[in-house]
């Protein structure tokens, strides 16, 4: 079995976060490991709180996973802080995981800011090339390029760009785009595909940015090749949104485990 870490913030409302990445992780058939960066109080309506781990604690953590278990791959969800991000970057350069999918998440689904403004210089000096995937939704590439993105063509330039800060590949995602395509772009340092989606019209989208990520480090520690490990993640992701669960009074999680409950007959929300 292989064994994928999840350095990110934990959602009490179980939705995103590292609770969504083990949830996902235990889907794909790996191991699922933690990191905590950061606790939020929030639920599917909004966050209302986040509690910062220390960069001390992190890299205690990232020590404690590493000094004694195989890592195959690691996921890096929401870091909100310089410090932290800092923190990560000298435990992976230590440890020098293969398989590193950094998800840059900037803001919650209800608008909540999730990275603090000055961190984002050091996401891109620090971790941007550490990624062996990086996963930006088009506010998230907006901010890390510096211009507006609009078009597919405009998706085009910005992967090229975050290529050149050293990521080894990025998966540009389109959700955010006018229209009922979804498209997402990926170019993985040698060539460009775009991989078409269809939007799908549910309020219960939340986790998904964490979800695909975790899929797509699950899939690559598994050692699929680039294109078929977004492939399938993106498939996962597609159906997670379709079974989407009706949970709370905001945006309602996906469905982690739609697959799985469907083969096992207990397909009931």
């Amino acid at each position: 079995m292989k064994h994928v870490l999840s350095i990110a913030g934990s959602d009490s409302s179980g939705g995103a976060g590292v609770q969504a990445d083990l949830k996902t992780f235990a889907a794909h058939g790996v191991f699922g490991m933690s990191v905590i960066t950061a606790v939020t109080a929030q639920n599917t309506c909004g966050v209302t709180m986040v509690q910062d781990m220390t960069p001390e604690m992190i890299t205690a953590q990232i020590d404690a996973v590493f000094s004694d278990i195989r890592v195959d791959g690691v996921k890096i969800g929401m870091v909100s802080r310089s410090a932290s991000i800092c923190a990560i970057a000298e435990g992976l350069r230590k440890w020098q995981p293969e398989i590193v999918v950094v998800d840059p998440v900037m803001i919650s689904k209800s608008g909540y800011p999730l990275l603090q403004p000055d961190a984002c210089d050091a996401l891109v000096q620090n971790l941007i090339p550490l990624a062996t995937l990086l996963t930006p939704n088009l506010p998230e590439a907006e901010a890390i390029c510096g211009f507006s993105i609009h078009t597919e063509q405009d998706m085009e330039k910005a992967a090229e760009k975050i290529l050149l800060m050293g990521a080894k590949a990025v998966l540009v995602k389109g959700g955010h785009l006018e229209g009922e395509r979804a498209d997402d772009y990926l170019h993985d340092g040698m060539k460009g595909i775009w991989l078409p989606g269809i939007r799908i019209h549910t309020e219960h989208t939340h986790g998904t940015g964490c979800t695909l990520s975790s899929a797509l480090a699950s899939n690559l520690a598994k050692e699929m090749p680039m294109d078929e490990a977004v492939k399938q993640a993106k498939r996962y992701v597609t159906v997670a949104i379709e079974h989407g669960i009706a949970l709370g009074k905001g945006h309602g999680p996906t469905h982690h485990f739609a697959d799985l409950y469907k083969k096992a007959g207990i397909f009931e929300l």
